[in-house]
């Protein structure tokens, strides 16, 4: 298993460092810095795993993985991508409430 951690993304919980001090460490601010390259040994692997699902803001990822922030896109016949952009136009096909 191999992790990343996008610090300009962690609001400094402590939550990874808490579950996997061995790979995170935090700085004088509270922010976590990953220890080492990313690659995580099979035993310490539940640890981190843990660490990565109890993120608040999603600041660890393993690469490859999917993450949510990308824009969403249905399949179909347009080729304009932006066609199927979410937009208040749309709203009530894509669930957004206010």
């Amino acid at each position: 298993m191999r992790i990343r951690l996008d610090r300009t993304v962690c609001d400094g919980f402590g939550v990874c460092a808490k579950r996997a001090p061995q790979y995170f460490s935090l700085d004088d601010w509270g922010y976590a810095s990953l220890e080492g390259d990313g690659e995580v040994a099979d035993a310490d692997h539940d640890a981190v795993k843990r660490a990565l699902l109890d993120c608040p803001v999603h600041a660890i990822s393993e690469p490859g993985e999917h993450r949510f922030n990308e824009p969403h896109l249905t399949s179909g016949s347009s080729d304009d991508p932006a066609e199927h952009l979410k937009t208040e136009a749309n709203e009530a096909e894509w669930g957004f409430t206010r």
